[in-house]
């Protein structure tokens, strides 16, 4: 009997060591931008390694996001000959540790390039093979930073919001990039944004590789704008006196915004990741905030991410600390607690 028990035990582990072991997948849903930390910054030092802690990641862990995407400038992590900033990549390693403790995933972004910048006049990467070559060698350069990271943790997101004349010119530099990454990583989870700042209405004429599972089809919105960027200094709003309207029409005789316009434009981009059988993420929405019009703010916010969970798109809020602007969960008057309430439920 004693023999016969010692058997099943041995073919039980046969069993069990043969049994493939499944792989968690890059799952995410809720999360928020680390803006103005390694990318629209002048911090450098001190100040930058403060901006950003362990503990601001607990904190956002404990509230329920599942994930930060986290911007990175060229001109923060390379310098100028192109070797890489170690003290830069020494902060992305101990946040993207941190975050592994505390169950978070994280996509890391290539915010601003030396030859791209999203409200630049000129953009060299549409125009010279240095530029784009430089563009592909930063993502070998992250690669071998980050390889060691699980696929299941870390996602790739080639580039911020493109803007390109023509649109052809995105889809051709977008596809030797991904083909650089996939060269080097062939199962790591690659993001890639619409044209004309990863606009919802563009993503239609986005040319995504075919066939890879491991792809998140990724848009911004930030819609109405009079809303969002209401009074911004850097926008045509600046001078906007009137309260804004929301939901219905924004300002009198403007444009209509409401849920049902949410879930219809949306749709339009979810209709596009449903066809190729792939994710898709909003990795940027925020609205400003501002005393004149704090319910619309928080009554958008609360739209937005009603019509998420309906179309079951995964979103990152713009943004974690409130940097030029005001958009952020943490600000100088303290957190946020409603705008988190209605991000997290």
């Amino acid at each position: 009997m004693k023999r016969q028990i010692l058997l099943l035990l041995a073919f039980a582990a046969i069993l069990c060591a043969c049994k493939p072991v499944e792989k968690e997948s890059f799952t995410i849903k809720k999360g928020v931008n680390i803006a103005h930390w390694l990318s629209q910054s002048g911090a450098r030092g001190e100040a930058r390694a403060a901006y950003f802690t362990s503990e601001d990641i607990s904190r956002i862990a404990e509230w329920g996001f599942d994930h930060v995407r986290i911007p990175i400038d060229e001109m923060q992590m390379f310098h100028e000959d192109g070797t890489k900033d170690d003290e830069a990549f020494s902060l992305l390693h101990a946040a993207l540790d941190e975050c592994g403790r505390q169950g978070l995933r994280a996509i890391v972004d290539l915010h601003i390039l030396r030859s791209h910048y999203f409200i630049a006049d000129v953009r060299p990467l549409f125009t010279e093979a240095s530029a784009q070559e430089a563009f592909y060698q930063c993502w070998r350069d992250i690669s071998s930073e980050l390889k060691d990271y699980p696929v299941s943790m870390v996602a790739y997101e080639l580039m911020n919001e493109p803007v390109a004349d023509d649109p052809e010119d995105w889809n051709r530099i977008a596809t030797a990039c991904y083909n650089v990454v996939r060269e080097l990583e062939k199962d790591r989870i690659i993001v890639i944004g619409s044209n004309m700042w990863q606009s919802f209405d563009t993503v239609e004429q986005l040319a995504l590789p075919k066939g890879d599972p491991n792809i998140i089809l990724s848009f911004h919105y930030y819609h109405p704008m009079e809303l969002t960027h209401y009074q911004a200094s850097w926008t045509e709003y600046r001078d906007l006196e009137e309260t804004v309207s929301y939901p219905g029409e924004v300002i009198p005789g403007g444009s209509v915004y409401n849920l049902d316009r949410f879930l219809s434009e949306f749709g339009r981009v979810k209709a596009v990741g449903d066809a190729m059988g792939i994710p898709v993420y909003c990795g940027e929405y925020g609205v400003l905030a501002n005393p004149v019009n704090e319910e619309q703010r928080y009554r958008w916010l609360e739209d937005m991410n009603a019509a998420f969970d309906r179309l079951s798109i995964a979103r990152s809020v713009w943004c974690w600390q409130e940097g030029p602007g005001g958009f952020g969960i943490l600000s100088p008057s303290g957190i946020d607690t409603r705008m988190i309430e209605i991000l997290t439920k």
